[in-house]
């Protein structure tokens, strides 16, 4: 009996059919076949695979593998939600936001994977077959590789296309099913002028075109994350530097993506006599900007953060300087495109060029006969009411101004020096004058003239004007009826 119990698990793994294999044939063999018999060599080992499929052992493994599912889900909670947790802190144009994201997409993977080598060790110290395992296990691998590359990409038809043909591929090579495939897509060629162009190359050189130009956006991406928060370069010059990175690794890309579809680098002579000609006719006003953006960033006269106002009427806060050109976000948080050749061309206000600090003239009016005392008394008194008032600076002290004799009315100005972040909200600043120099002309019943029209009637004739009463309230109410009805 206790021979017996010893050699039964030895027993089960003998009778246990043995992994079907992909025919191993060299090189040479592989390319004298045709397509037909190496399809008939894969159907052979598909139908192998489901036999294998119907046995003890593969169930086990199976049960494996769902167990690993379950315990990575479960083990993923905690690190995943950490990782988002200090995703979301991040700007996402940082490079730490990229790196996060991407870890708290493939912890689950992470944590099957680990689960699932977990239970390829205990199959082999129990001598059981465990190759169902390990191909789960390479294959989640290989999800794990493309799904990090992926993550941070934007969500479309681009992506999904690379995912599945990165993934497609390194699953091919885990079944040893690579070899057999990119014979017969070699096999499936034709000849043009002399050249053969098969299947595979086409398939091949469109791979590398689309990889290369993601790199090429990924490491423009990266470097400009990294310029823009060096705390040694201002917020403009890092911008710059960036936008620059960003399009030499673009058209780095661009050459090595038009190589490896077969387009020659001598060719871009004629491109570039094509840009020139480009310039001259339609690309003109695009070259005028990304020159004008140049000379802003080495100038300095706008830089980000300054409030400034175009002779369009547009004010706002500059956000950020871009090569063709500059975001301007408004006090209404309306962002707003600006060409660089606008601030090159037509007067621009800088508020904030060197001192934000400024002085701000409210008008206001009071009638003929009242003390001037008394309205100087209470424009001060506004004044004084107002937060943005700088009552700090020597030689900035609010004033009264008698500035003209109107027509119905002296016009006076209170005249303030704001602090500095008033020069950003310009509308509410005046609004919040306004609003205390009603009430302090109000306290002391200064009244605010309007204006009057006087009507001479050149008749000899008696002229008779008579006040009509309105209806009473009991009329109004049956007329209103009666007009319902």
């Amino acid at each position: 009996m206790q021979d017996t119990s010893q050699d039964a698990p030895q027993t089960e793994t003998q009778d246990a059919p043995p992994p079907p294999q992909v025919p191993e044939e060299n090189g040479q063999e592989l390319a004298n076949q045709t397509p037909q018999e190496i399809f008939a060599d894969v159907r052979d080992w598909a139908l192998e695979t489901w036999d294998q499929l119907l046995s003890l052992s593969t169930i086990w493994q199976i049960l494996a593998v769902v167990m690993a599912i379950g315990l990575g889900w479960l083990a993923s909670r905690r690190p995943q939600k950490s990782l988002e947790s200090r995703r979301d802190k991040r700007d996402r144009t940082d490079i730490l936001y990229r790196i996060y994201n991407a870890l708290a997409g493939v912890m689950w993977p992470v944590c099957i994977v680990i689960f699932l080598w977990v239970g390829v060790l205990a199959f082999g110290a129990a001598g059981l077959p465990d190759d169902i395992l390990r191909i789960v296990a390479s294959l989640t691998n290989a999800a794990i590789i493309v799904r990090l590359l992926t993550k941070n990409m934007a969500d479309g038809p681009l992506r999904t296309l690379i995912a599945v043909t990165a993934w497609g591929i390194a699953a091919l090579y885990i079944l040893k099913l690579l070899d057999p495939v990119t014979n017969a897509l070699d096999s499936a060629a034709l000849s043009v002028g002399g050249t053969r162009i098969s299947v595979l190359q086409v398939i091949t050189s469109i791979i590398l075109a689309i990889g290369a130009l993601w790199i090429g956006r990924i490491a423009g991406d990266a470097a400009q994350s990294q310029l823009r928060s060096s705390d040694r370069l201002t917020p403009s010059m890092s911008g710059l530097l960036g936008q620059v990175a960003k399009i030499g690794l673009m058209i780095l890309a661009v050459i090595v993506a038009l190589g490896s579809v077969g387009i020659p680098i001598t060719a871009f002579a004629v491109l570039a006599s094509a840009i020139g000609v480009g310039i001259g006719f339609g690309l003109q006003s695009i070259f005028s900007n990304f020159i004008s953006g140049i000379i802003i960033l080495f100038e300095k006269s706008i830089k980000v953060g300054d409030f400034i106002e175009l002779q369009s009427g547009v004010r706002g806060q500059v956000r950020e300087i871009n090569i063709r050109s500059t975001l301007v976000t408004t006090n209404d948080s309306v962002d707003i495109l600006v060409p660089n050749e606008e601030f090159i061309k037509a007067q621009v206000i800088n508020w904030t060029l060197r001192d934000p600090r400024r002085r701000l003239r409210v008008p206001f009016g009071v009638a003929y006969g009242v003390d001037k005392d008394i309205v100087k008394k209470a424009g001060l008194e506004a004044a004084a009411a107002v937060d943005w008032t700088d009552t700090e600076t020597k030689g900035h002290e609010p004033q009264v101004w008698l500035i003209e004799f109107g027509d119905s009315s002296l016009n006076f100005e209170l005249v303030v020096w704001l602090k500095e972040d008033a020069v950003k909200r310009p509308a509410r600043v005046e609004a919040d004058y306004n609003w205390e120099l009603h009430t302090a002309l109000a306290k002391y019943d200064l009244e605010i003239p309007f204006p009057q029209r006087d009507i001479n009637i050149r008749q000899p004739a008696e002229l008779t004007v008579r006040m009509a009463e309105g209806p009473k309230k009991d009329e109004k109410k049956k007329v209103e009826k009666k007009e319902t009805k």
